[in-house]
């Protein structure tokens, strides 16, 4: 069960003091947000190089963008051990997969809540993580969607035995992450829920224990 803090709901006039606030973390959650695949602008490739200097921790970059194919490599090429695109906004999802793969890092596959998985399910051998939106992305501390729960199960059964990561997010807290867990997540990414505690890197080992305990349940 790994948890992944997105960044979007840290000061991000400190980003590198922010990402040291949650050491028990297996990786930091980077949203890239244009404005256009999302109605919301965050930080992109220059941050991105930044941060890299900043921490050795795995850099998992949620890319909510216009035209990944372009872009994504960019993120591979900065040092991100893993670059999720959106499979809505990729001309060709399969030949960007591999070409993330090649420049070395983790190909990730992310679906916005309505888009079913199953039409996809052909390519999941080309992937390293496919990433359900349990909100509609764009904007951080939305309500969980209960609807996606149905499509977690649906995933995890395609993806059987296969070593392919299975991350949620959107609305992931302490009162959500367990039925995300029991459903077939195993990766799960938490903004609001870790930096609106006192303690971050408390929370993130709180998260990690309930998802647990509801794998084992």
């Amino acid at each position: 069960m790994r948890i992944t803090p997105s960044i979007l709901n840290a000061d991000f006039a400190h980003l590198a003091d922010e990402v040291g606030r949650i050491n028990d973390a297996d990786a930091v959650h980077v949203d890239v947000m244009d404005n256009h695949f999302v109605p919301n602008l965050s930080i992109g490739l220059p941050v991105v190089e930044s941060l890299r200097k900043a921490t050795d921790k795995m850099l998992d970059i949620h890319l909510m963008i216009q035209d990944p194919d372009r872009w994504a490599p960019a993120y591979a090429e900065a040092g991100a051990e893993s670059v999720t695109f959106h499979v809505e906004a990729a001309a060709a999802p399969i030949r960007l997969a591999r070409e993330l793969r090649a420049k070395g890092a983790r190909a990730s596959m992310a679906l916005k809540p309505a888009t079913p998985i199953d039409p996809y399910a052909d390519m999941l051998d080309e992937l390293d993580m496919v990433l359900l939106m349990t909100v509609e992305p764009g904007f951080g501390g939305q309500k969980f969607l209960d609807l996606v729960l149905p499509k977690i199960r649906r995933t995890r059964e395609l993806l059987g035995d296969r070593p392919i990561w299975l991350q949620v997010d959107g609305g992931i807290s302490a009162e959500t992450i367990g039925r995300c867990a029991e459903a077939g997540a195993d990766t799960f990414v938490a903004g609001s829920a870790v930096y609106s505690a006192e303690d971050p890197d408390a929370m993130v080992t709180r998260l990690r224990e309930i998802a647990v305990a509801a794998c084992r349940h």
